[in-house]
């Protein structure tokens, strides 16, 4: 079957998803993840589709319990599998939740795992910079901030290292390489920068 195409999949997302920040976190591991594509050339408009996705369902089922077979993302997958979505896009939906005990397998699985916490952490530390700009943002900036625990606490800073980690890429490098990625989207990300006070 034809990959969804972009144009429904943010239909869907938006469908689903009210809030803008949680619309924009989806679009921060949807740059962050074709841009890792690209760089493993691998099938971009498929990994792209991944992060896009992976957390559409999340308004509607927070799944505050953690149950590996319902709520988010489990009950996303469903819905996602019936409308034609690759099984190899729904393994990575599925592992980017650990509580899904769902093995990261394909390298696909570890990337969104790898990019999703960490988009989070990027995105909070452009919104502290007076500029509110992701151009003002720097792998060291973001690691320094991961430091502070009171910083960002909704983000799982485990992740972010072990993500890298089983990624098999070096931390520093892995985060400036998100950074760029989401730089690429400022606009559409609302991180390009607050406009100067007259």
């Amino acid at each position: 079957m034809p990959l969804p195409s972009r144009d429904d999949a943010l239909a869907l997302m938006r469908e689903f998803t009210q809030g803008e920040s949680l619309r924009k976190h989806m679009l921060a591991v949807e740059a962050a993840m074709r841009a890792y594509a690209r760089t493993f050339e691998e099938d971009e408009a498929r990994w792209a589709l991944a992060g896009l996705m992976h957390d559409f369902d999340y308004e509607r089922w927070p799944n505050a319990a953690h149950a590996p077979d319902a709520e988010h993302p489990a009950e996303g997958v469903r819905l996602l599998r019936d409308r034609g979505y690759p099984d190899d896009v729904l393994q990575a939906i599925l592992g980017h939740a650990s509580y899904c005990d769902v093995p990261r397998e394909s390298r696909m699985a570890k990337t969104l795992f790898a990019v999703d916490e960490l988009t989070g952490l990027v995105t909070a530390t452009a919104l502290v910079k007076p500029s509110k700009s992701v151009h003002d943002v720097d792998a060291r900036s973001v690691m320094k901030k991961m430091k502070d625990k009171g910083f960002a606490r909704g983000v799982n800073r485990d992740d972010v290292v072990n993500g890298a980690a089983d990624l098999g890429v070096e931390l520093e490098g892995h985060i400036q390489f998100v950074i760029d990625a989401m730089r690429a989207e400022a606009e559409a990300l609302g991180l390009a920068g607050a406009p100067a006070a007259s």
